[in-house]
């Protein structure tokens, strides 16, 4: 049986890896000692406050525009329950468990990073419910991603109190229960919260950067399949090697640039295929005829943008990504609530950490780093299958007779139409404030929003590229498979394996399905380095 790592949670170096890991249930999870120890005086300074009777925030003042109505002591903690249950007015499908379960883990870590005041027992019972993959039940809609994700997370605390719905896991089946029921199944207390507690569970930006961060995770893998797409263009097309020289892209040191341009090299390094310029200059030369004074030539003395612009295509793509991940990073591993209790500075402090405008940012900037993946590979696809583009291979990669056989002509439609729905996708939704809470929260994120619609663009962007590698295997197996280079030959192996010729013998969905699941289901493509040539 296989060993479940432990990920330490401390409220500083949680991963987007960590976070998509802990919700599939491949790591659990354990509290820093340190961190709990930093709890526990943010806990103390806190109490004291409140003892003295010092006016905080959602502590003892209600909230919102109501915040000028100061709670009784007797009354501060169903304060905090009554917000859950208000606020807990999400409608919609609701959040696969292993967002859900990603989200809880990122509010704990940021609760454990000792700025929120809650009490030890509540991250212990947090880490008890994410351990036992006990899922809160979240409808998609319903946060403005400005005071946090209020309503999604009032759904999550719901499970927290023993409220609400719940998945858990049976039989490697998600199973939604009522959570009073399967608390008692399981012989879980409810946690009863005290006060500030409520708040600081909901009081967040958890499950836009949960969303965010599975949104990540897909994006570097497309972006890696996407290299591997545009070798596989070269091959197959011959294209001209010196619009990858590194010499090209030094001159315009895009670090994204410069990082594709060296991927893609280094992918069709040794091959044959390739073209080199030296030998345009002299095939043209050697059938050019002096006598006339224009001489046009069928040999390419260029190739079209989506072969020999890829590196400047998908340079702000790469650059995306990595902003996309620092700044999910830098959110995940923050307090994010409010008030923050800082005991070294005997400062509570209110403010408005719990705005989601740099998730908002980040995620209608990778939409369209997403959308613009689809736009490329849609155009290759398009070469590859259109007769009068493709160079000679058959007619929407027909393998038999065409008119009988249909090819690729079908499957192409997915991919024009996957490609039009990202394009929409990509209108950001992070200038889309609405003011609401009575104009308190006058001016919104809608982080959650983006997040969500990144994801769906990732998932879609994901059904362009395979149908992209299919068709470069399918172009393959009627020329140019055996002198491929050194990488490029490696992965066409592997993918090869799983790969039959399209011949209208099987329905082409079964195709897609087992090679959508292969490439992003795998470790195929997690890292393309490990297929370089040593020398590279």
């Amino acid at each position: 049986m296989n060993m479940i790592e432990t990920v330490v949670l401390n409220g500083n170096d949680l991963s987007i890896e960590d976070i998509v890991y802990i919700g599939v249930g491949d790591k659990n999870i354990k509290l820093c000692n340190e961190a709990l120890k930093r709890c526990k005086a943010s806990r103390a300074f806190l109490a004291k406050a409140v003892f003295e009777k010092r006016i905080i925030y959602g502590v003892n003042t209600s909230f919102g525009p109501m915040c000028s109505k100061i709670i009784h002591d007797d009354e501060i903690e169903t304060l905090q329950v009554n917000l859950i249950r208000s606020h807990a007015a999400g409608l919609g499908e609701p959040l696969k468990p292993y967002i859900a379960l990603a989200a809880l883990s990122v509010r704990l870590n940021s609760l454990v990073k000792g700025f929120s005041g809650v009490r030890v027992e509540l991250l212990e019972h947090l880490k008890l419910l994410i351990n036992k993959r006990i899922a809160p039940y979240i409808p998609e809609c319903g946060s403005v991603g400005a005071s946090g994700d209020l309503v999604h997370l009032a759904h999550l605390a719901l499970t927290v109190i023993g409220e609400g719905k719940s998945y858990y896991m049976v039989d490697g089946t998600w199973r939604l229960y009522d959570t009073a029921e399967l608390f008692k199944k399981l012989d879980i207390t409810p946690f009863k919260l005290s006060f500030k507690e409520g708040i600081a569970l909901m009081n967040g930006t958890s499950v836009m950067s949960a969303i965010a961060a599975f949104a990540i995770f897909g994006a570097e893998k497309l972006f890696n399949i996407a290299c591997v797409n545009a070798a596989f263009g070269m091959e197959i097309f011959g294209g001209i090697d010196d619009a990858f020289d590194e010499d090209l892209h030094f001159v315009k040191p895009h670090p994204g640039q410069i990082k594709v341009a060296s991927i893609i090299r280094k992918l069709y390094d040794g091959s044959k295929n390739i073209t080199l310029r030296k030998n345009v200059h002299d095939n043209i030369n050697a059938e050019r005829d002096n006598e006339t004074p224009v001489y046009e030539t069928d040999i390419n003395v260029q190739d079209v943008y989506s072969i020999r612009c890829t590196p400047q295509i998908l340079a702000p793509v790469a650059e995306t990504i990595d902003f996309a991940r620092q700044t999910i990073l830098t959110e995940v591993n923050s307090s994010n609530d409010n008030p923050i209790v800082i005991p070294d500075k005997k400062k509570i402090i209110h403010g408005g950490n719990f705005h989601g405008q740099s998730v908002a940012f980040a995620m209608d900037s990778l939409c369209m780093a997403i959308a613009e993946i689809c736009n490329l590979s849609e155009r290759r696809i398009n070469k590859l299958l259109d007769k009068n583009l493709n160079e000679g291979l058959p007619e929407h990669l027909i393998a038999g007779t065409a008119g009988l056989n249909m090819g690729f002509m079908g499957a192409q439609y997915l991919a024009t139409s996957t490609t039009a729905e990202n394009r929409q996708l990509a209108n950001p939704v992070g200038t889309l404030s609405i003011s609401c809470n009575a104009s308190n929260q006058d001016v919104v994120s809608m982080g959650t929003v983006a997040a969500r619609k990144t994801l769906k663009s990732v998932s879609n962007a994901k059904h362009v590229v395979t149908l992209e590698i299919l068709a470069d295997l399918q172009a393959l197996s009627f020329r140019n498979a055996d002198s491929l280079g050194l990488s490029t030959s490696e992965i066409y192996n592997i993918l090869n394996k799983d790969f039959s010729v399209y011949d209208n013998s099987e329905i082409f969905h079964i195709q897609l399905v087992k090679f959508r699941k292969l490439l992003f289901s795998t470790s195929i493509f997690d890292d393309l380095s490990i297929y370089f040539p040593e020398s590279s």
